[in-house]
């Protein structure tokens, strides 16, 4: 299918686009799990747009517990950074920003879903493992989320509607020179040893665009691989954003071909994983009503 092969082709692109910043990345920044991190906040102007990333310490023990009992869930993933956020906002106000509450928000909470059918077949294949009985529970233990951002505004806001355009792959290929660039970690957890389950989200800004990658990667070991990924895409003068959101999802059984080392790495398994689904979108800015001029 057209769609299947284009995407196919982008995700090498995008991982290339993303792996080339790597050094620069550690530059400008401290690992958000190394000791020595300190907590920061980083403004950047494109336009009209500030492009906010912060970043700070894990969730306390407490603060976990209190917002699982308010979400109803037995359990949150062991590094949840709260307070972590990587915000798009308009001058008028306008705009969507990314955060780990709401994408736990998203969260399949019932019991008989698919996720956990596959939970039931990671245990029979961890039998003898005290700790995985304990992980599946009534809730989704994998912490998959279609998250895809949140609108911000109260007077003024985003529109979003289904559309047949694509981000232009040609454009994101000229070399431009970066003009900000972060990597925000969401949350994390490492399944009790048994896999991983991780949200982050990147920006890149250029002169003449910005391109994000919110990444949502499920690896369980024995089982599958799940990959939820939205894409975001402006061009300066334009009034509206391109997001793309795509599933992709395999079983390890039909990943026999691939080097397990391979497995550990979102970019380079990735292409390896079939498309199950690819939904697109326009993100359509606001028009401010023109206040009437006072009569006399």
């Amino acid at each position: 299918m057209e769609t299947d092969t284009r995407l196919d082709s982008s995700l090498h692109f995008y991982s290339c686009v993303f792996n080339s910043f790597e050094v620069f990345d550690v530059c400008v920044m401290s690992s958000v799990i190394s000791p020595g991190f300190q907590s920061s906040t980083r403004d950047f102007r494109f336009g009209p747009w500030t492009l906010t990333a912060a970043k700070t310490h894990i969730m306390k023990s407490k603060d976990i517990e209190r917002l699982a009992e308010t979400m109803n869930m037995p359990a949150l993933p062991e590094m949840l950074f709260g307070d972590n956020v990587l915000r798009i906002q308009h001058a008028d106000g306008f705009g969507i920003e990314f955060n780990a509450i709401d994408a736990l928000k998203r969260v399949n909470n019932m019991q008989d879903s698919v996720k956990v059918a596959c939970a039931q077949e990671w245990q029979d294949s961890r039998a003898e493992s005290e700790a995985s009985k304990e992980v599946v529970k009534r809730y989704d233990w994998t912490y998959t989320t279609d998250y895809r951002g949140t609108l911000l505004g109260e007077q003024l806001q985003i529109q979003v509607k289904p559309t047949a355009e694509r981000i232009d792959m040609e454009k994101l290929r000229a070399r431009e020179q970066i003009k900000f660039f972060e990597d925000v970690l969401l949350f994390e957890d490492e399944l009790h040893d048994h896999g991983v389950s991780m949200i982050s989200v990147k920006i890149r800004v250029m002169p003449t665009s910005f391109f994000l990658l919110l990444r949502f990667f499920l690896r369980v070991d024995g089982v599958l691989i799940r990959i939820n990924d939205t894409r975001l895409y402006h061009e300066a003068g334009k009034n509206h954003m391109l997001r793309e959101f795509s599933t992709r999802e395999s079983k390890m059984s039909d990943l026999q071909h691939v080097p397990p080392a391979v497995y550990t790495d979102p970019n380079e398994i990735s292409p390896q994983l079939p498309l199950k689904l690819i939904e697109c979108e326009k993100l359509e800015f606001p028009e401010r009503t023109p206040q009437a001029e006072p009569s006399e």
